[in-house]
């Protein structure tokens, strides 16, 4: 009887033990990641055991599946305002934005196991991670990543509506996006991690690490960062078995050359997060390590993380105040960077020498990288930004209440905005759009504008009942500065926003225009000189009758006002407005 009960409890451990295994750690050779449906039910099996977690479910994601978010809360405590209060920090992981860099998903599977199993929860800090992030590529499962060694199967880079969900944070055209800004702004973490894996150049080192760009980031947390947490979790790495490096960007074919810090715009996760102040981090194994390595290493990156996190929580909470606080007051705001390449720091780097050899396919030189011939040098870093556009922010912007998407998402995140109470005339700077760049192919749905240029005038404009009113005394400034002013590298106007503006709605017919600018040259002087002054400079001009009436159309008072002007407006004095 004794034998029988030892059995029956073995087999009860045993299979216990089987069900908390994720589907990768079951596997055989450990190169394989898990199904959506495997994830989702893992977590749900989990769950039942561990009250400590919560699975909720946000939003609905384009391929009609909601976004799953794992809580992890020591006390069961899983009300976010209520956590806050409580003065806890939250930690949020976001995984598999790009399906076919799974690494991230299967080893927030195992760590939220083992920290519920030994039981680990960090006492002050609430763990809030995405199970999986592009549910739709997740499901679109293949070979698509011809470089990539490993795992055997993985989803697809592009969503169901083939959307690069890593560019869609600013414009928001997924739903998937606008399920994750829910999250954020519902949890508000101080620190965010998006797991990735690299491509590009062959080195010896399993995880190579992006940091919110330092030139880019608030100088209060950036001076956190660069300082003590990324130099930590840098030495914990080394100790525990996978050294890190920067992510190896580089301007030539080699990384011998020196490598560049990833400037990561609002477009992309961490460039959207750290316009909320919040410190961010993207991890990038290495596409050629076998799968297991990638896995193991990225659990060990999430682990280092969170225990410095504990141990600096206080301090963090006390960073990200400050910040909230001096974002509120700034005054002027970078909207654009550009590579200093006059100024580079040293990095020591363990590569594998490159050289050329006679193609196979072509017959022409190829590059290789021969990995018996390991090495460690000092490279160059590039990792200094210098500001090429910025903004003084007015007192408050006034949005036309037309513009539903720009609305939807200031109140998605969290902007405070008013409401004019009645159909209210504003003395304010406006914008006319003088010029921009558009190339010939879409990115990521749309024609980015660039290169703009602003003509700013004063003048009066009426608004209507209803029409919002955004100040500018907030600490989602940076995202408020950075998405409405025109010249931003991911604002607005350059995701395509606001076109129709650069489009004139009325015309004229010439046989009857004809006789009404004649009358114009007449009655005003001043017009016709401009006219005969443009038309000595361009011979274009001169030769043409359709140019010149064109041209009086456009310096007429006939022409419609709204023709290029930017339509949010720059309250730069602080009039009394009658706001609801």
């Amino acid at each position: 009887m004794k034998n029988t009960l030892a059995i029956l409890l073995a087999f009860f451990i045993f299979n216990n033990v089987q069900a908390q295994l994720t589907p990768f750690e079951l596997s055989k050779d450990k190169n394989y990641t898990a199904t959506y449906s495997e994830i989702i039910a893992y977590y749900q099996k989990l769950s039942k055991q561990y009250p400590q977690m919560k699975l909720i479910n946000y939003g609905m994601t384009d391929i009609g599946k909601p976004l799953t978010l794992i809580v992890l809360s020591r006390d069961g405590v899983f009300d976010p305002k209520l956590i806050k209060k409580q003065n806890k920090r939250v930690l949020l992981i976001n995984n598999g934005i790009h399906p076919g860099e799974p690494e991230g998903i299967d080893a927030s599977m195992m760590l939220t196991r083992d920290l519920l199993k030994k039981k680990a929860l960090p006492k002050d800090i609430v763990i809030c991670i995405i199970a999986v992030y592009n549910i739709d590529g997740c499901l679109n499962r293949g070979l698509s990543r011809i470089n990539q060694n490993g795992p055997r199967a993985y989803g697809f880079r592009g969503n169901y509506r083939n959307l690069d969900l890593n560019r869609d944070f600013i414009k928001a055209d997924s739903r998937n996006a606008l399920a994750f800004e829910q999250i954020l702004n519902t949890w508000n973490p101080e620190v965010f991690l998006d797991n990735h894996t690299s491509d590009g150049a062959d080195y010896q080192y399993v995880m190579t690490l992006i940091e919110t760009q330092k030139d880019k980031q608030n100088p209060i947390l950036a001076d956190y960062t660069s300082k003590t947490l990324s130099p930590e979790l840098y030495k914990r790495m080394v100790k525990s078995g996978y050294e890190m490096t920067p992510y190896v960007e580089s301007e030539d074919k080699s990384p011998d050359n020196g490598i560049v810090s990833y400037l990561e715009t609002p477009r992309y996760a961490t460039g959207y997060t750290s316009q909320h102040n919040i410190i961010s981090y993207i991890t990038e194994t290495h596409m050629l390590k076998p799968f297991d390595k990638r896995v193991y290493a990225t659990y060990d990156f999430m682990q280092n993380l969170i225990d410095i996190y504990v141990r600096d929580a206080k301090l963090i909470g006390e960073l990200k105040h400050k910040a909230d606080e001096q974002v509120s007051q700034q005054q002027t705001f970078a909207l654009n960077w550009d590579l200093d390449k006059d100024h580079y720091d040293s990095l020591a780097f363990k590569g594998y020498e490159a050289g050329y050899k006679t193609s196979d396919v072509s017959g022409l030189p190829r590059l290789y990288y021969d990995r018996s011939k390991p090495y460690t040098k000092t490279i160059k870093y590039f990792d200094n930004y210098k500001v090429s556009a910025t903004a003084d922010k007015p007192l408050a912007y006034v949005i036309p209440q037309a513009w539903g998407k720009i609305i939807e998402l200031y109140k998605l995140n969290n902007v405070a905005m008013r409401r004019l109470a009645h159909d209210t005339t504003l003395d304010l700077q406006m914008y006319y759009i003088g010029d921009y760049k558009t190339p010939q192919r879409p990115y990521e749905g749309h024609y980015i504008h660039s290169n703009v240029k602003l003509n700013p005038v004063e003048m009066n404009v009426k608004f209507y009942e209803g029409d919002y009113v955004v100040y500018t005394n907030q600490p989602l400034n940076r995202y408020i500065v950075e998405t409405l002013e025109p010249q931003g590298v991911d604002s607005f106007f350059a995701w395509n926003f606001f076109d129709s503006v650069l489009g004139e709605k009325e015309g004229f017919s010439n046989y009857v225009f004809e006789d009404v600018a004649a009358d114009l040259l007449k009655k005003d002087p001043d017009l016709k000189k401009k006219l005969d002054d443009e038309k000595a400079k361009d011979p274009k001009l001169a030769a043409s009758a359709q140019a010149q009436l064109t041209f009086i159309y456009h310096n007429s008072p006939y022409f419609e006002k709204t023709y290029l002007r930017y339509p949010v407006g720059r309250l730069l004095t602080d009039a009394k407005l009658d706001l609801k």
